[in-house]
């Protein structure tokens, strides 16, 4: 009498498991599209217009070269790359008097990252 107790609980749960691992039916198909449909006018091409494309200007001088970028007629920034040395960059202040040195034109905050232990 106890065989078929295990037995009954064997089904059961074979049963049960494959009544859980069942998929439900899939959404219902797309009607198909009508004749007023129609798709929207494609964005305007930004890429090929020419007052947002950088305009650079080369100065070569006997010990650096000056690339000045500007972007719809004003100044953005200035890279300076010395005959010998880094280059960095010069970026004008926001009354545009003064030019603010940087190494990068990385603005981001830069956290320490100092190692206090290894193993």
């Amino acid at each position: 009498m106890n065989a078929p107790l295990p037995m009954l609980v064997a089904v059961v749960a074979i049963l049960a498991t494959t009544l859980c691992m069942a998929q439900a039916p899939g959404p219902p198909p797309l009607p198909p599209p009508t004749a007023s449909t129609t798709p929207p006018p494609p964005p305007p091409d930004l890429a090929s217009d020419a007052d947002l494309e950088p305009q650079v200007t080369i100065i070569r001088r006997e010990n650096d070269v000056l690339e000045e970028v500007r972007i719809q007629g004003e100044l953005r920034f200035v890279k300076v790359t010395p005959r010998n040395g880094r280059p960095y960059y010069l970026i004008p202040d926001a009354g545009g008097q003064a030019f603010l040195r940087r190494d990068s034109l990385d603005i981001s905050l830069k956290v320490p990252m100092w190692v206090l232990f290894s193993f």
